[in-house]
């Protein structure tokens, strides 16, 4: 598993439940509380150890947990590039929408060795989306989803998301964009300067 995506489950914990926590698990799972480098590879099972330690201590589901992992990458000011990045994505809910199967181009771009599913968006009429996750498991998914539920709010758009797992173990959410100015949204300016995700990495 690409050190990255350890990190940022690091960096959820930690700044969502303090340093405490954090050095717990670490010491459960093995590892030093200074925690993963954001740039190196690491054996899947620890990753595997890490959401299992994550979740025992917050007494959630491991989907409910990626879920608040990709909020907080969103809506977390330590993480303010990650949401600048996609962000770039369009001025509307929807343009961000209609970008999202560049997203994996455009992340290599900031990580070139990270690897991520490709996606692919159908639809859009009345504001009925499907978007199909390729070579992806389960908790990749769930963490779209919560980036997605967070981003919505960033724009100020109304939407409902739905998780679908097709025969074949082909995933898919499901959005559908009910109101495209349902609040003012968060203050965004293209016009800033752009820096390259970083915080994950600290």
């Amino acid at each position: 598993m690409h050190g990255l995506v350890n990190r940022s489950i690091q960096c959820f914990v930690r700044d969502t439940y303090g340093d405490a926590l954090w050095s717990d698990i670490a010491e459960k799972i093995g590892i030093s509380a200074a925690g993963f480098e954001a740039m190196l590879v690491y054996d899947d099972t620890l990753t595997h150890d890490l959401l299992d330690n994550v979740t025992q201590r917050l007494d959630k589901p491991v989907d409910m947990v990626l879920e608040d992992v990709g909020t907080y990458l969103i809506s977390h000011p330590n993480t303010e590039a990650i949401r600048r990045l996609l962000r770039f994505g369009g001025v509307t809910f929807a343009e961000f929408l209609s970008s999202l199967d560049d997203l994996p181009d455009r992340a290599r771009l900031a990580v070139p060795d990270l690897e991520m599913p490709g996606l692919e968006l159908f639809g859009g009429e009345d504001g009925q989306f499907e978007l199909r996750v390729h070579g992806a498991d389960r908790g990749f998914a769930y963490v779209l989803m919560g980036i997605l539920r967070a981003l919505a709010d960033d724009y100020g758009a109304l939407v409902f998301l739905e998780h679908v797992e097709l025969d074949g173990g082909e995933i898919v959410i499901r959005i559908s964009l009910l109101d495209a100015e349902f609040s003012e949204g968060r203050s965004f300016s293209l016009a800033r300067p752009f820096s390259r995700v970083q915080e994950v990495r600290r």
